[in-house]
């Protein structure tokens, strides 16, 4: 998810300065995006500005420069829920915080397609595991350097795979445990308002790639 979106669905909820935003993905939004520079923010509001998704006021600050408050226009709803209502396509790293924003603000504007999206994150997981959970993690020594024991690397390649494991099956639980808890309190799904051209594109199995899953 483009953090122009992200931001779009921060003021979704209510208006708010460069500042607050910096705040809230600072502290509370950390899982939901990686922290971002407040240059950065203020580019992407001035470039949303312009393309007329926000408007914003200037609030008079007491000893303090002026503030501007940004808040969403019309074009900037329609673009958040077009965001929305897209294929979603995982990553390979499980970790990554597309997922999160995509829950988070999927919920906000076009809740119906939530299960299709904890669906589409549940059935990737679970292919990852299936395919690389068994793997060969024999690790073979070909003039490495005097400080790789070979015993020490093993274990640490074991214990970065327990850890790794482990985390991939709490992140399957909370999926499971989270698409039960919506199951009966959303909405019905609909058609995505611009479906993939393809049709049979979205029922084929998404590759898995790297060893991310474990």
């Amino acid at each position: 998810m483009k953090f122009d979106h992200v931001l779009l669905g921060l003021l979704a909820i209510h208006p708010r300065s460069g500042w607050d935003l910096k705040q809230w993905l600072a502290g509370e939004g950390q899982f939901v995006r990686s922290n971002a520079h407040q240059s950065q923010i203020y580019r992407l509001l001035n470039r949303m500005a312009e393309q007329g998704w926000v408007a914003f006021e200037t609030d008079p600050r007491d000893g303090r420069p002026d503030a501007k408050v940004y808040r969403l226009t019309g074009a900037g709803r329609a673009e958040l829920v077009t965001e929305a209502r897209s294929p979603y396509r995982p990553t390979s790293r499980f970790q990554d915080p597309d997922f999160m924003a995509r829950f988070y603000f999927t919920g906000l504007v076009a809740p119906d397609r939530l299960i299709d999206l904890i669906d589409t994150e549940l059935a990737y997981r679970r292919r990852q595991v299936a395919t690389m959970r068994g793997r060969d993690r024999s690790v073979a020594f070909a003039e490495g350097v005097p400080e790789a024991d070979a015993h020490r690397v093993r274990l640490l390649r074991e214990l970065t795979h327990q850890y790794g494991a482990s985390a991939v099956d709490a992140w399957l639980d909370w999926l499971e445990r989270t698409r039960r808890l919506l199951g009966d309190a959303l909405p019905d799904p609909v058609p995505a308002a611009d479906p993939d051209p393809d049709p049979a594109a979205e029922a084929r199995p998404a590759p898995i790639e790297g060893d991310s899953a474990r």
